[in-house]
């Protein structure tokens, strides 16, 4: 499904730049959606390049949604997944945090032990050998 929803965010990222090149080039004499039903006569791409443009820009309109709808079934997440990952999410941190405490224990315990037996020079040439 990972493959599946690649595949077809791609596609629907290329149907929306089709989508925006469209209504960028389309002509200034329309009048907003009623423009898309019924156009005027430019003859920049040749007599009929009103009609083909609207058609054009109604058949990628519907392809958008429909992808969208897709898109988002695809991608979705069930409520299980997502307590899951919740779960994993709090147990790494929760041994990130026992992690940091055991090693500063160590180097505490590392400290003491260097400290007791000889001087500060010792101490410090022990702690800094780890």
């Amino acid at each position: 499904m990972a493959i599946l929803g690649i595949i077809l965010l791609v596609v629907f990222c290329i149907i929306s730049l089709l989508l925006i090149f469209l209504v960028a080039i389309q002509g200034e004499n329309s009048v907003g959606l009623g423009g898309i039903f019924g156009g005027s006569s430019d003859s920049a791409f040749g007599s009929n390049t009103s009609t083909f443009l609207t058609k054009i820009t109604t058949v990628l309109t519907i392809v958008f949604m429909v992808l969208s709808l897709v898109v988002a079934i695809v991608n979705k997440s069930s409520d299980a997944e997502i307590v899951a990952a919740i779960a994993a999410e709090a147990e790494a941190e929760a041994e990130a945090t026992n992690w940091a405490a055991e090693s500063s224990n160590d180097s505490a315990a590392t400290v003491q032990d260097a400290a007791g037996t000889g001087s500060t020079e010792e101490a410090a040439e022990t702690v800094s050998a780890q």
